[in-house]
C-alpha cells in the first residue's frame, strides 16, 4: 500500500478530526549520509506526515510499515511482531518518540487500529480423530497391529508429498538459524531447563549447544534441501480418524529442511518406548520402519548426514522437564547420549537407538 493512499488519509481523519493532511513525504534511512558511512537501507520505509488545524497548529507524525527482508523479517508474522513490540516498547523509554497508534492494513486498504487490544487470537476448524500420541502409548504397552504399521507408512507418504522443494536460499539460512538460535530452537529450549536436571547438567547442555553452533555453519550452504515443511511434526499434532490423517499447528514459516519433520516425529518412538517395560520391543520395529519408509517414499541421500542437529533439538525438547516432567534421569541421559554421538560422528544411524534398550 502506498503511504499517500486515500485510506491512510481517512484513518488520520478519524484519529485527528480537527486536523487536515497538508504533506506526506518519504523519509530515507540516512538523509544526510555521504561516502562510506551512508546507510543504504533500514527496516522499513517511514513517511513523514504533516497535519494542521484551521488555526494553523501543526502536528508532525511518522507512518511506518515494516519491510520484508532476510534479517528475520521475511514472514508477515515477523513484521507484525516487530510492529507490536515497538508499540509496547516506545513508551518505556524516556524522551523517546511517542507511539500513537498500531494496526493492520485490511485487504480493502482500510486501516484497522489495534491500539486498544491485547493478545491476538486464532480460530481454526476442528479435526476429529485420535492423537497419534495415544496410539504410541497403546503400542508401547500392548504391541502394534497391522493398522499401526500402515499408519507409519502413511506418515512417511504424507511427508514425501509435503516436502515439495522450494528455492529460497535466505529462507534455508533462516531455518537453520532458527534451529539453533531462536527462542523455540536449541538455545531457547536449553534456557528453559531448570538449574539441576538429572541427566542434563549445565555443562552437558553447553557442550551440545557448542556442537550445534558448529553444525549451523556446516548446514547453512545446503539451501538445495529447502522444502515445504510442517515445522512441528510430532504425535500431539497428528491425528488419525480411521486411516485419514489430519494435522495441527504448522509453524516456523512452513519452510525448512525435511530432516526437521522426520526427526520431530522419530524421537517420539524413543520417548514412548522409555515409558513402558517392553516399549522398545513394540515400538522399535516402528522406529526402523518409519526411517526406512521416509527414505523409500522420498529418496534423500543426505538425510542421515544432516539429521544430527535436528535430532538434538527434538531430544532437548523431550528431555526438558518443562515439557515432560516425568522422564527419569537415566532415560534423559540416554537420549542426550544418542544425539551427542550423532553430533560428533557428523551423521546418524537409526540402528544406534537399539543400543539404548539393550
Amino acid at each position: 500500500m502506498k503511504p499517500a493512499a486515500p485510506k491512510l488519509r481517512e484513518h488520520l481523519g478519524r484519529l485527528f478530526p480537527d486536523h487536515r493532511v497538508i504533506a506526506i513525504e518519504p523519509l530515507g534511512p540516512d538523509p544526510g549520509g555521504d561516502g562510506s558511512s551512508a546507510k543504504a537501507a533500514g527496516y522499513g520505509e517511514p513517511v513523514k506526515i504533516v497535519l494542521a488545524t484551521p488555526a494553523g497548529e501543526r502536528r508532525e507524525l511518522v507512518w511506518r510499515v515494516a519491510g520484508a527482508n532476510e534479517f528475520g523479517h521475511d514472514r508477515r508474522a515477523d513484521r507484525a511482531a516487530v510492529t507490536l513490540l515497538a508499540f509496547d516498547d516506545f513508551p518505556r523509554i524516556p524522551q523517546h518518540v511517542h507511539a500513537l497508534d498500531v494496526g493492520a492494513v485490511r485487504a480493502s486498504g482500510e486501516l484497522a487500529s489495534l491500539r486498544d487490544y491485547g493478545e491476538l487470537y486464532l480460530i481454526t476448524s476442528y479435526a476429529r480423530g485420535t492423537l497419534y500420541a495415544d496410539e504410541l502409548r497403546r503400542i508401547a504397552k500392548a504391541g502394534a497391529t497391522e493398522r499401526d504399521a500402515a499408519h507409519v507408512d502413511a506418515l512417511a507418504r504424507y511427508l514425501a508429498e509435503l516436502h515439495v522443494p522450494v528455492t529460497a536460499p535466505a529462507a534455508y539460512r533462516r531455518a537453520i538459524r532458527d534451529l539453533v538460535g531462536s527462542g523455540e530452537g536449541i538455545y531457547g529450549i536449553v534456557d528453559g531447563y531448570p538449574a539441576a536436571v538429572p541427566g542434563a547438567p549445565p555443562d552437558r547442555l553447553a557442550a551440545i549447544e557448542r556442537s550445534c553452533a558448529e553444525w549451523r555453519w556446516r548446514l547453512r550452504e545446503h539451501d538445495g534441501r529447502l522444502a515445504r515443511t510442517h515445522g512441528d511434526f510430532h504425535p500431539f499434532n497428528v491425528l488419525f480418524d480411521g486411516d485419514r490423517l489430519a494435522l495441527l499447528d504448522a509453524s516456523r514459516g512452513a519452510c525448512g529442511d525435511p530432516a526437521d519433520d522426520i526427526t520431530a516425529m522419530a524421537i517420539n518412538y524413543l520417548l514412548f518406548a522409555l515409558d513402558a517395560p517392553r516399549g522398545w520391543h513394540h515400538l522399535g520395529p516402528l522406529w526402523h520402519r518409519f526411517w526406512a519408509a521416509c527414505v523409500r517414499e522420498r529418496p534423500d541421500p543426505s538425510l542421515l548426514c544432516v539429521a544430527p542437529p535436528f535430532l538434538a533439538w527434538r531430544a532437548l525438547v523431550v528431555c526438558n522437564p518443562r515439557f515432560y516432567p516425568s522422564l527419569g534421569g537415566p532415560a534423559r541421559s540416554a537420549l542426550l547420549g544418542l544425539v551427542e554421538g550423532a553430533l560428533a560422528a557428523r551423521r546418524f544411524d537409526p540402528a544406534w537407538a537399539d543400543e539404548l534398550f539393550v
